[in-house]
């Protein structure tokens, strides 16, 4: 059986992750993104957030994990990703991306999920919905 058939509206996966300084860093390197929110302790703590945070798309890029290596698994590609930022994440903090299955079109082989963020007290730091499409099996 191909794996798309066997996807069901209401499976889910999830995947999670302690974000290190080192992950912030790498990160950093990788996107260009240096905003002082992120990398200043003093300019960050007279902020709103008192402290430095996390890029949100770091944070959201566990989404792309779960998507891509569990639900639907490898063959899967973006077609496009809603995000709503809620809470800030802080370096140390263990983040847990989920996705559930919302709809499947078997004609495309597309599924629109709801995606979404926890962090470790079980509080929502990002909500959103995602609609990929699941290449064949090669």
């Amino acid at each position: 059986m191909d794996r798309f058939e066997s996807i069901k509206v209401g499976d889910r996966a999830s995947f999670s992750k302690t974000i290190l300084e080192t992950d912030l860093v790498l990160f950093m390197g990788i996107c260009g993104d240096f905003n002082p929110i992120h990398t200043d302790i003093r300019y960050a703590e007279k902020t709103i957030f008192k402290g430095r945070i996390v890029h949100g798309l770091l944070s959201a890029s566990l989404i792309s994990t779960v998507i891509g290596m569990h639900l639907p698994g490898p063959g899967a590609v973006y077609l496009s990703q809603e995000l709503r930022f809620l809470k800030p994440v802080r370096i140390g903090d263990t983040i847990t991306a989920s996705a559930e299955v919302l709809e499947k079109r078997d004609d495309k082989r597309i599924l629109t999920m709801r995606t979404w963020v926890t962090n470790q007290d079980g509080i929502d730091v990002i909500d959103g919905k995602a609609v990929v499409m699941l290449l064949k099996d090669v």
